[in-house]
């Protein structure tokens, strides 16, 4: 029998005993495996949106580019490479190490290559942003693989707290320097210099090595073989009870937070914010508030455990639209921006501790990259679609507040289905074993 993370032991309760994992080598090494995982993220996302605003490019254009983040929802059909295909010379370093190297490279190419592209050359421009994502996409599944089996399942709140940290601090650090940077010495400059930060995750696997906790699930080189490969991710998730019902929740969870998250450059391009004001208050207080929710998101999970920490989060993420909503109707404020981007990322890293923690635990550790690669690519997908195709004509239809408060109606589904879910005990029914503890 194993036994399912949810709530600590009575032991591992106290503060000190909650803040303790984040010194963990395993919990450090996340830490800098989510800083390379940020970055391409925002290069681009807000910090492309920004680069494309600012060259008066119209928003149905700007926000059509959001659809280059539908290559992070496709990289649930290539995932399984990383899993079943061992590289040649380079392989010798171990299955998860030479993907890290190779993929954090081929990411700083295509950062680069964004760098030299012409804002004004539309299509150029697309390729070079679906480029990043793609192989973007490739990276995230290999860190997330590699994080997943590193971390022990008392760790993977405080781990995925950890890999939040690192992730912000990789996507806005780099946001804010492109900013700084832009606003001195071009575009171009600023994207090339964030391209180094492919290095902390490429180091992070080269010192530690591969992670302890991997499973092999069979030595792939037949046609057979690369078929059970792409096919026994999805085939063992699939036989889980509930796992229809876990998928659609992964669905609409994130939908009202995507839409909102992704149109927030346009509001304050549209309400005058200058860049600086937006390195200050979207980056600064934003990048404080985030860390601020991650730390408590770490707390709150192992306190109260994975289920209700989860049910908290959507509540808080659904609730946070409405402050944009409020910011829409003030018009430009400061002190407005500064307490909307302050509950938002409070609620977001909050949300992406326990959630990346719930969906972590969903995985079999025999096929963790291909998993986790389906998991979070459905986790986004109809809100970075609907992003992409409609956002940009609901803002110029029904204007900014209507859209955060339409915003704030589509969280609600995801509320209910979890809620409903945990009733009906299919939360535990259909975890993976990555989040089962072996017992002693």
């Amino acid at each position: 029998m194993h036994e399912s993370v949810g709530v600590a032991p009575e032991s591992q309760r106290s503060i000190w005993a909650s803040i303790k994992p984040y010194l963990e080598k395993e919990s450090l090494a996340a830490f800098f495996l989510g800083i390379s995982s940020g970055f391409p993220y925002a290069m681009i996302g807000a910090t492309l949106t920004t680069r494309l605003a600012q060259d008066n490019i119209d928003k149905a254009t700007v926000t059509a580019f959001t659809l280059a983040f539908l290559v992070y929802n496709f990289k649930i059909f290539w995932a399984w490479i990383p899993d079943g295909v061992r590289l040649p010379i380079i392989g010798r370093l171990g299955q998860r190490v030479s993907w890290m190297v190779v993929t954090g490279l081929l990411v700083a190419a295509s950062v680069i290559n964004l760098a030299l592209a012409d804002p004004t050359d539309i299509a150029w421009m697309a390729t070079s942003a679906v480029l990043v994502g793609a192989a973007g996409a490739t990276f995230d599944v290999v860190i997330d693989a590699y994080r997943i089996e590193t971390l022990k399942p008392y760790q993977l709140g405080v781990g995925s707290g950890m890999s939040q940290y690192g992730w912000r601090i990789g996507a806005a650090g780099s946001g804010a320097l492109a900013l700084v940077i832009a606003a001195r010495s071009g575009w171009s400059v600023a994207y090339l210099a964030c391209a180094a930060l492919v290095l902390p995750a490429m180091l992070t696997a080269l010192i530690l090595g591969e992670p302890p906790r991997r499973k092999i699930e069979i030595a792939r080189k037949g046609v057979g073989e690369v078929w059970r490969s792409i096919a026994g991710p999805f085939i063992e998730f699939f036989k889980r009870h509930g796992a229809w019902l876990v998928l659609l929740f992964i669905l609409v969870h994130k939908i009202g937070d995507t839409l909102a998250n992704l149109t927030f450059r346009l509001l304050f391009d549209d309400l005058g914010f200058t860049n600086d004001e937006i390195a200050i208050y979207d980056v600064g207080v934003g990048f404080w508030a985030y860390l601020i929710g991650v730390f408590i998101g770490g707390v709150i999970y192992a306190r109260l455990g994975l289920k209700r920490s989860v049910l908290i989060a959507l509540v808080l993420m659904c609730i946070s639209n409405l402050s944009f909503a409020m910011l829409a109707a003030a018009g430009h404020s400061n002190w407005g921006m500064a307490g909307a981007i302050g509950f938002e990322n409070i609620a977001s890293g909050y949300g992406g501790v326990v959630v990346v923690a719930y969906f972590s635990a969903l995985c079999d550790l025999r096929f963790t990259a291909a998993q986790y690669a389906l998991i979070s690519a459905a986790a986004s997908i109809v809100g970075r679609f609907l992003t992409g195709t409609t956002a940009g004509g609901l803002i110029e239809t029904m204007g900014y507040v209507n859209f955060y408060l339409l915003t704030t109606v589509a969280a609600v589904p995801g509320i209910v289905l979890f809620w409903w879910m945990m009733r009906a005990g299919l939360v535990d029914a259909a975890m993976g074993t990555a989040g089962e503890v072996e017992p002693d």
